[in-house]
């Protein structure tokens, strides 16, 4: 049997988990992005064609930072200045950003290491605010190496139905300390299962570090239950992330659809 044959057996038998989070209208979003809408424009029956077949047609809208999500570089902006030190003012227009899209992010394929803080002792509390020592405990002795995915679960993934309590004031997530320990691994995205990534009320200071001073990408609402109970069986710690965003020139965030392969 061939090298790629044995690959593509090892694929078809691999565990796969979806750690996104479903779209419907009325799921929990972050205030200063619109929300979800959805609508059937064409049912069946509207319009027939030939021996009785007809289609149906639907219409989305939504904002690039609504539900699991990956945000480009050029998202967030310090002292008028993108990752790299670009001026956001040169490139940025009402057709999005010359430079740091979202469309320059290529098929993500890379190794996983998850960080499941919350445990088995249920979500984390609001404004559960996640240290270096944090990190180091949910490692269980995985290293993260440089342009690996570093996943962190709050357990608020268990909200997604709960509107109000997603999309709070106070949430759990990691502090600039916790951030400084993640980027010092040259990790190339961290994500949580959480609205904002970093823990609120905050001044975005953990998305300015990733995203402005070390060009890592920020992945929000992920859904790690299903992943994080394999784990407590199994005793793994790290998989094969793959997700890739929407190809969307000059947007500074998209909608995607992450896996997780063990």
């Amino acid at each position: 049997m061939s090298l790629v044959a044995l690959d593509i057996q090892a694929i078809q038998n691999a565990r796969i988990i979806d750690l996104a989070q479903p779209w419907r209208v009325g799921m929990p979003h972050w205030p200063s992005h619109p929300p979800f809408l959805y609508g059937l424009t064409k049912a069946h029956g509207d319009m027939i064609v030939g021996d009785g077949v007809s289609s149906s047609a639907d219409s989305l809208a939504l904002g690039g930072h609504v539900g699991t999500h990956l945000d480009a570089l050029c998202h967030f902006s310090c002292g008028g200045k993108l990752h790299g030190g670009v001026e956001a003012e040169a490139v940025q227009s009402d057709r999005g950003f010359r430079e740091l899209g979202i469309e320059t992010v290529r098929p993500i394929v890379r190794r996983g290491v998850l960080f499941d803080i919350a445990g088995d002792r249920g979500p984390l509390p609001n404004f559960r605010l996640i240290l270096p020592e944090d990190l180091e405990r949910a490692s269980h002795g995985v290293s993260l190496s440089p342009g690996s995915v570093a996943l962190i679960r709050t357990g608020w993934a268990q909200y997604w139905n709960d509107h109000r309590t997603m999309s709070g004031a106070q949430t759990p997530g990691p502090g600039i300390e916790a951030a400084r320990w993640l980027s010092a691994h040259g990790i190339f995205a961290a994500g949580s299962d959480t609205l904002a990534f970093e823990a609120t009320p905050t001044l975005f200071t953990v998305h300015a570090h990733l995203l402005v001073e070390k060009g890592i990408h920020i992945i929000e609402a992920l859904n790690l239950e299903e992943l994080a109970a394999e784990f407590r069986k199994s005793g793994a710690r790290e998989f094969l992330f793959i997700g890739s965003p929407l190809k969307i020139e000059g947007g500074t965030g998209s909608p995607m659809r992450p896996f997780a392969m063990l």
